[in-house]
């Protein structure tokens, strides 16, 4: 298959690291969804997405991202991206992205503004 995908997770502490390869699109996206969904579902709500690997995003894979971010702000968690290419983040960049997400230069960087960011109760 020559738009392979893969997400492969791992934890530092109590977040949560989805690390992306490939091709993220339509056909790519439900995998996504279902990995962050489940990390949802877990209870954790402090979700680093490492795009180091990432190739390519579509509007599919852009969904991914939107459909979970106020849910995972509500309950006191966010999002934040990392390690995204210069091709990626123009895709990130014209939609908006960087003033509705952390996107940081690196992993150990995004694991730091988790620390520096207290949550708040409203």
């Amino acid at each position: 298959m020559a738009n392979s995908f893969t997400v492969a997770r791992s934890r530092e502490g109590d977040i949560s690291v989805l690390s992306l390869h490939g091709y993220l699109d339509a056909h790519t996206a439900p995998q996504f969804e279902k990995a962050v969904q489940e990390e949802y579902d877990a209870g954790r709500f402090r979700i680093i997405v490492n795009c180091v690997g990432l190739t390519y995003i579509s509007s599919a894979g852009l969904g991914v991202f939107m459909s979970f971010i106020e849910d995972v702000r509500e309950a006191n968690g966010d999002i934040k991206i990392c390690s995204v290419s210069d091709t990626v983040y123009q895709v990130f960049e014209i939609l908006g992205f960087p003033s509705l997400f952390d996107i940081l230069a690196d992993q150990a960087t995004a694991v730091q503004r988790f620390s520096e960011v207290p949550t708040k109760e409203n």
